[in-house]
């Protein structure tokens, strides 16, 4: 995804942080931008949550606080056209019922954007979109691809709102859907909306 955006946007210095687990750490890397330079923060995050809140501001308060926070990149429209995409390549057919499936959240405000990102998807369709988590929100994901399943449906497809590939993208696998998309990645919808966000405050 950053070499996508960075070969739309050559002129832009684009640098990758993660906020846990991978280096650099987000303090780090915006420790190592030149203190001149304006820094525009774009979390590569579906939903608001702990990390937009807590996370990412502490870390640009501690080594940037000049520098500016962009909004989270969902829910968005753009994102319904990379998830439908992502379905019609993994064999999505009209009249297929669909489950978004994410991460899951404690955080109500993340939730409910869920369920707006469903609403978007199920625009950009023409169908009813069921939603589903991977932990910490009902129903989880084999709970719904049965409900829909129960409901009637021919054949049941998972759109994983997610970016990448990883532990919870391979356990949709086992979820008993008849297909799974891919994950969003660097599709081009989601290139646009990320450098959307940056324009927002460039």
């Amino acid at each position: 995804m950053v070499a996508a955006v960075r070969a739309r946007r050559p002129e832009v210095d684009v640098r990758l942080a993660s906020v846990e687990l991978v280096p650099p750490d987000v303090e780090t890397a915006l420790g190592a931008v030149p203190a001149d330079r304006q820094v525009v923060v774009v979390p590569l995050l579906l939903s608001p949550g702990y990390h937009d809140r807590v996370d990412i501001p502490a870390a640009v308060d501690a080594a940037r606080p000049d520098a500016v926070r962009a909004r989270v990149l969902g829910p968005d429209p753009l994102l319904a056209v990379a998830l439908a995409d992502r379905l019609a390549e993994a064999g999505w057919r009209p009249g297929d019922a669909v489950v978004l499936a994410a991460a899951g959240s404690s955080d109500p405000g993340a939730v409910a954007s869920v369920h707006d990102q469903a609403a978007l998807l199920a625009a950009e369709l023409g169908e009813r979109v069921s939603m589903g988590f991977g932990s910490a929100a009902e129903p989880d994901v084999a709970a719904a691809v049965a409900a829909a399943r129960g409901a009637g449906a021919g054949r049941v497809a998972v759109a994983p709102y997610l970016l990448a590939p990883g532990h919870f993208a391979a356990r949709l696998q086992e979820a008993g859907a008849d297909l799974v998309a891919a994950p969003l990645g660097a599709h081009y919808a989601v290139v646009d909306l990320v450098l959307r966000r940056f324009d927002e405050h460039a």
